[in-house]
């Protein structure tokens, strides 16, 4: 029930015909038809899509209330001028009115390919019928309804001690630190200060999504939502806040594991740099170097193709203080190779998980991303999305 398993939301999915086939759009909402506190993190893309302007609007009009969000796949809605800004409207106002909500109570999240219109017949003809099958069991329907090229759902449940919290995700390519051609909705029956959801969610983004990086393009759709029905009263705001964590790197790493062509994970962690803003910049070019990620692929720990890339992003790098290890087996010093257990770093290089460590030598900064290897597949679903 993921997304629903929260008291007081139910949610749908259906195929509008967007797509040829698959599911193409989703409807959460409360079940009361009710606004509710609702948080939100956006693309920090300046070339946002229409959906991402709108929902900044509504949040910023109306306090951050919303009686839910409806979202289409196949098509971005973005790079379409002010015609997308009208649809983007007239999707939400058709989904108020199949709530019976008012106009603007409902946000609006749209993802696919860029610089197309929006489609609205098809969304304008499924709107109602989305609404006539909400429930709380439409969670698999609605997640199945949010994706583009995922291969499977992406879905979590926390269960605190005082309250649920439910989360659905999509997200497999177009993914940099800053999220990434995600989309990700959380829903909880505590009952959460708006300000403190909007700052834990921001945080939690930030150590999940944020650490993400599939290919180094930041989404223009990228939004995280969170929205709080209430319906189990007030909760220990710390552990709601780690469980919120905790659902989003769940669903963080399930978008990694199913990201376009993917075959091995990167844990990389820089450390050893002069301040944590230094290590992330470090980390974002490793993770990002196509060598790197090739060696990744071929389970090739070449670690001179870190520090390579460590070495050209503008950061203080004491190469003499320096060392490289895969799966804590040191493989370099100094800028060099040293003697290691080769066996062991073998088998740990034939895994579906590499953890990297690069110790830039300059300080006690520190920052940590998770990269994805770059091999046949990611070439060929990407050379054809347009």
């Amino acid at each position: 029930m993921s997304v629903t398993a929260a008291e007081g939301f139910v949610a749908a999915g259906c195929h509008a015909g967007i797509k040829r086939k698959r599911f193409d759009m989703a409807l959460l909402a409360t079940e009361d038809r009710q606004p509710v506190p609702c948080a939100a993190v956006f693309t920090r893309n300046k070339f946002a899509a229409p959906p991402v302007e709108l929902d900044r609007a509504l949040l910023a009009a109306n306090g951050g209330l919303a009686a839910g969000v409806i979202v289409n796949s196949g098509n971005a809605n973005a790079g379409t001028g002010a015609k997308g800004r009208a649809d983007a409207e007239a999707m939400g106002e058709c989904a108020a009115g199949a709530l019976g909500v008012p106009a603007g109570a409902v946000l609006v999240c749209s993802t696919g390919i860029i610089g197309t219109p929006l489609p609205m017949d098809p969304i304008v003809h499924a709107t109602p019928r989305l609404a006539k099958k909400l429930s709380r069991h439409g969670a698999d329907d609605a997640a199945r309804g949010i994706l583009t090229t995922d291969h499977v759902t992406k879905q979590v449940v926390i269960q605190g001690s005082t309250f649920t919290l439910g989360g659905m995700a999509k997200g497999c390519g177009m993914i940099a630190p800053n999220m990434g051609t995600m989309l990700a909705f959380l829903t909880t029956d505590a009952d959460v200060p708006r300000e403190a959801m909007q700052r834990i969610l921001a945080e939690a983004s930030d150590r999940t999504f944020n650490t993400l990086n599939v290919d180094g393009a930041t989404s223009t759709n990228d939004t995280a939502m969170l929205f709080a029905s209430g319906k189990r009263g007030r909760c220990n705001l710390e552990e709601f806040a780690n469980a919120v964590q905790v659902a989003c790197e769940e669903l963080t790493f399930k978008m990694a594991r199913d990201a376009e062509g993917m075959t091995r994970i990167a844990l990389l962690k820089v450390t050893g740099a002069r301040s944590d803003r230094e290590a992330r910049i470090a980390a974002k070019a490793i993770a990002e170097n196509n060598l790197v990620k090739c060696s990744w692929y071929g389970g090739d720990p070449y670690w001179g193709r870190l520090l390579a890339a460590a070495g050209s992003c503008d950061v203080e790098m004491d190469v003499a203080r320096s060392f490289v290890c895969y799966g804590g087996v040191r493989v370099a010093e100094g800028g060099t190779g040293i003697d290691h257990d080769a066996q062991t770093l073998t088998e740990h290089m034939m895994g579906d998980t590499i953890q990297i460590e690069v110790n830039l030598g300059t300080g006690g900064g520190a920052a940590q991303v998770i990269g994805i290897d770059l091999g046949p597949g990611y070439i060929k679903e990407n050379s054809k999305t347009s």
